[in-house]
């Protein structure tokens, strides 16, 4: 029954009706005790578990944007009274900005308590005079195991029964499909709302809570009118899969900390005081040269342990680490890399004692804000790995929680041994990467990480051609399942079994599966993105999900070459032939020496009708890499004129019989418009599994892709289904 003006809910007398549903009335009340407006929240039915988890959720929080519990009584909630209006857009993108700030510290309080709020929507924010609330956790999940099970939904703006919890129009797409839900379904949430404040109007708005369910899992919203870079980070929100979202609201926080708006041209700026930073690799000063691969590994530690750090940039190690070859000052290195401060440091061993000195820089003026020097036993090196965090936390005023770690050290040093050499990437390196590996789990058989560098090692050897997939395949997929067995969560081993899933199996569910939990990793590793994108993404066509993903990447890696590769790689599959010649250009700039992204420019300057270009470029491909057989056949593509219709048909045979490469030889019976012998050598490379028959979009084989051997081809593959599906995933 309601209650009328005058009633007494225990001490509180009622003032006045503020608003009804199905779950019960909220009224604005008096507490004479405390004299004090409240909001008394009364149950339509004795204190039902949704009131419960609203009372416990709100309880566990104290923060300056959600609204505070007061008392519980035996069918209500006390709560803090606010005077404001929920929120409504569009607003000056200066206002949404500051207000997404405070919806993000919000959540960010809420998720740090494992608290997810599930039903986040303007109406459930009020703004006031001195900002936003967050009110309603009526629908929160507090812990893992509070999996989403109710007898009542919301569809459009109204709960009825049957259905799965949530308000249509702001689900996010594993809350529609009735899957549980962690932090990232808010981030969804999030995005919906801050899409609302820009624009005035809903991202996904139907005529009936189904057709808005379905287009939430299936489209795309319209464009944002605004500025891109804001633009960027509602899309990024409201990517259809977790694990491409932002990964936390501290994730969000600092990417909108990283802009400013005038009041003149609402564009978005780059702002001066977003903390940042790069960890250089550790000089190496002890008398044996070897142990560089410490120096490298400490600094490698360090910067992982940073980038746990809620609201700090923190550059990967393939950017930071190329400093070290660079010519170029720190602050130039710094500009480059668009960082403010910079960890450097040294190492000098000696038997089993060390000394680690290490200093913070502001990169602009070059002034030290911190240093240290640590002469310990090896044995401590995880305690001094973890007092340099805190230090380098509290000198740039953030919270970092310290990590525990109980890791054999001559194990470890085995492991950061053996991925320096497998970074080197040559053959010599990598036999010594496999025996650092091999030593390591020989002193520990229960530590993951070597497991996994045997598992990159295989896959290694197979992407580059060195040895058969057929021999690798089995024993990285060995390796990678024993690092699990161990670490249910390592990165490198998901990301192994994930591209192993795509080009030995063709199974793309698998693929996603093992992809998404790659991704979760924080940060996420640099080969574990490039993996995603070469071999998930670009086989399906998802191209401007490969764009996203690269540049995404690019963002804490700029000079990475590999992530370069994968964005140029996906300009070229778009045919978008300008665009890749004139990025590879300037990544060229980092590093001259890369062969595959001479190769990819080669191809784009072959499809755009610059052949005499292509035939320079890809000649340099050859040379960097005289054992690419796929360069030595994309110059033979390019050289067709040049050469007589019978050399280029040789040259394929020859690819075929001596070095087994169906691919290449399909490339150049392709070229030479053999279309036969072309599908003989693509059906070749399919009982093979030869890994670049997933790039068989490539436009070589442009004019064969209505043939019904091409599309019998594919679905062999799984992948005219895939690619028709893409934008759902």
């Amino acid at each position: 029954m309601q209650h009328t003006p005058g009633d007494k809910l225990g001490p509180y007398e009622i003032v006045a009706l503020i608003g009804a549903g199905g779950m019960g009335e909220v009224y604005k009340a008096h507490d004479s005790r405390l004299d004090r407006d409240v909001a008394i929240k009364v149950s339509a039915k004795q204190f039902g578990t949704r009131f419960e988890r609203e009372a416990r959720a709100i309880a566990a929080l104290n923060h300056s944007h959600i609204c505070q519990v007061y008392d519980v009584g035996p069918n209500y909630l006390v709560m803090e009274f606010i005077e404001g209006a929920p929120l409504s857009g569009p607003l000056p993108i200066d206002i949404a900005v500051r207000y997404g700030l405070q919806i993000c510290d919000a959540l960010d309080a809420a998720h740090k308590k494992n608290i997810t709020h599930r039903d986040l929507k303007p109406e459930n924010i009020l703004v006031t005079d001195s900002g936003v609330k967050l009110l309603d956790f009526g629908l929160a999940k507090q812990g893992a195991s509070d999996k989403t099970v109710a007898s009542e939904a919301v569809t459009g703006d109204l709960t009825i029964p049957g259905m799965v919890l949530g308000t249509a129009a702001y689900m996010s797409p594993e809350q529609a499909k009735g899957e549980d839900a962690d932090p990232r379904s808010d981030i969804f949430s999030f995005g919906l709302v801050l899409y609302e404040m820009l624009s005035g109007r809903r991202a996904f708005s139907k005529g009936s809570a189904i057709e808005t369910i379905a287009a939430i899992l299936r489209d795309e919203p319209p464009p944002l009118d605004g500025p891109p870079g804001i633009s960027a980070i509602v899309n990024r929100c409201l990517r259809k899969v977790p694990a491409d979202r932002f990964q936390t609201m501290g994730e969000i926080r600092t990417a909108l900390e990283r802009i400013q708006v005038t009041t003149e041209h609402p564009t978005l700026l780059p702002a001066a005081n977003t903390p940042s930073i790069a960890v250089l690799p550790f000089a190496n000063l002890s008398p044996d040269k070897e142990n560089e691969y410490f120096g490298d590994g400490l600094a490698e530690e360090i910067l992982n342990l940073l980038s746990k750090i809620p609201g700090l940039k923190v550059i990967a190690r393939t950017s930071a680490f190329s400093f070290r070859s660079k010519e170029s000052s720190l602050r130039e290195f710094a500009e480059r890399l668009d960082v403010r401060t910079v960890l450097e440091g040294s190492v000098r061993r000696a038997g089993n004692r060390i000394r680690v000195t290490v200093q913070l820089v502001n990169a602009a003026n070059q002034m030290q804000l911190w240093s240290e020097r640590y002469d310990r036993e090896l044995t401590d090196i995880f305690a001094i790995q973890d007092e340099i965090g805190q230090a380098i936390s509290e000198a740039l005023k953030l919270r970092l929680a310290p990590e525990v770690k109980s890791v054999n050290v001559e194990a470890w040093q085995d492991y950061l041994r053996g991925q320096y050499y497998r970074l080197r990437l040559t053959p010599e390196s990598m036999a010594k990467a496999k025996e650092c590996f091999e030593q390591s789990i020989a002193i520990d058989p229960n530590y993951a990480p070597p497991y996994s560098g045997l598992a990159e090692y295989f896959y290694a050897l197979a992407g580059l051609g060195i040895k058969p997939l057929a021999e690798m395949a089995p024993l990285a997929r060995s390796a990678a399942g024993k690092a699990l067995a161990i670490d249910p969560a390592n990165s490198e081993a998901h990301s192994v079994l994930g591209a192993m899933a795509a080009f030995c199996d063709y199974d793309w569910e698998m693929a996603k599966k093992h992809h998404r939990k790659a991704l979760a990793a924080t940060p996420v590793p640099t080969s574990t993105r490039h993996r995603y994108v070469q071999f998930y993404l670009l086989p399906q066509g998802r191209i401007s999900d490969a764009m996203e993903q690269s540049r995404l990447a690019l963002e804490t890696d700029p000079l990475s070459m590999s992530l370069h590769f994968c964005l140029t790689g996906a300009l070229y599959m778009a045919r978008r032939y300008a665009e890749t010649i004139d990025h590879i250009r300037k990544a060229l700039d980092i590093d001259a020496n890369f062969y595959l992204v001479w190769a990819t420019i080669g191809l784009a300057q072959l499809h755009s009708g610059l052949t005499q270009d292509a035939i320079v470029s890809l000649k340099r491909t050859v040379e960097l890499a005289p054992w690419f057989d796929m360069g030595r056949a994309y110059l033979t593509a390019a050289l067709y004129d040049e050469n007589n219709r019978a050399s280029t048909i040789d040259f394929a045979r020859k690819l075929q019989s001596s070095r087994g490469l169906n691919m290449g030889a399909a490339v150049c019976y392709a070229v030479a418009g053999e279309t036969d012998a072309m599908f003989e050598a693509l059906e070749a490379a399919w009982h093979k599994r030869e890994w670049y028959l997933l790039f068989a979009q490539n436009p070589f084989f442009d004019p064969y892709l209505d043939d019904p051997r091409f599309k019998a081809l594919r679905r062999r593959m799984n992948l005219e289904a895939t690619q028709s599906q893409s934008a759902k995933n």
